[in-house]
């Protein structure tokens, strides 16, 4: 799992995902999180990655 910034416009990214959320209602915002996450999972492919992600990124809400 990366733990350092490895996108190469997080600001560009960050926008874009601002811009997707405008207009929705919360119901609709939180299917497009579902839906964003499940593509990018998609994406990563390895379950082991996977895994360790959930587990970092719970870390703080526990």
């Amino acid at each position: 799992m990366k733990t350092t910034p490895n996108l190469q416009d997080a600001d560009g990214f960050y926008e874009q995902l601002l811009d997707a959320h405008q207009g929705l209602s919360r119901e609709s915002s939180e299917l497009l999180n579902a839906r964003l996450i499940l593509l990018l999972a998609n994406q990563v492919g390895d379950a082991r990655v996977l895994a360790e992600c959930i587990a970092a990124a719970r870390q703080p809400l526990e």
